[in-house]
């Protein structure tokens, strides 16, 4: 697929790795929530971006909603446990992220899910992980975005309390723990300013969607 990505000046080289999780930083959450958030902490992300946009097999959804059936905005990639991810990269960052939260997530990330907002029109609506084990446990989706930033909104599921914002691209990390997949939803909003495309990379451990 062709883009075209305006790259960071803070990302020159090639090598693409995963930089230590020392730097995290953690923001609690009302309801037993919490967000970790690393800017930067995969090296080579624009060189990544460019990958994943060309070689993953991307494809569009159309659903069911409001009693009609409407375009997917934004395209979709699914790797589930056991399959092959799509660069060497994201298996390292996997096993980080792992290696890293095992004493707190007492299992590993095995799936990986791709969204691909090609420009401001795409976008995903209010939501929370919560299929699976993620409508009645605590658990953690970690969430590598590669590409122009996008702002990621979180606001508490019961609607008592402000809107959070992060800036996500050029290989930024969150990771969502706790209840927040319960009882908090996320969205990446419309833009109608001039937006660049993005790839968000949400890793998952089993049975979470």
């Amino acid at each position: 697929m062709a883009v075209s990505l305006q790259g960071s000046l803070f990302d020159a080289t090639e090598e693409i790795t995963p930089r230590p999780l020392t730097a995290v930083r953690r923001t609690p959450l009302a309801h037993g929530a919490w967000v970790d958030v690393l800017p930067g902490w995969l090296n080579g992300a624009d060189a990544l971006f460019t990958h994943l946009a060309r070689t993953v097999p991307w494809h569009a959804e159309r659903r069911r909603m409001y009693e009609r059936t409407v375009d997917v905005p934004r395209l979709l990639a699914t790797y589930r446990a056991g399959e092959p991810l799509p660069h060497p990269a994201l298996v390292e960052a996997r096993a980080r992220l792992s290696a890293h939260y095992a004493a707190e997530l007492g299992e590993p990330f095995v799936s990986a899910g791709l969204c691909f907002y090609r420009d401001g029109r795409d976008s995903v609506a209010w939501h929370g992980d919560r299929f699976g084990r993620g409508a009645a446990e605590d658990t953690m989706v970690a969430i590598v975005s590669v590409g122009q930033p996008r702002p990621l909104s979180l606001r508490p599921r019961d609607g008592g309390g402000p809107t959070l914002r992060w800036s996500l691209g050029h290989g930024d990390l969150i990771v969502m723990g706790g209840s927040c997949q319960r009882t908090w939803d996320h969205a990446i909003p419309k833009s109608t300013r001039a937006t660049g495309p993005r790839i968000s990379v949400q890793f998952r451990p089993r049975g979470v969607s």
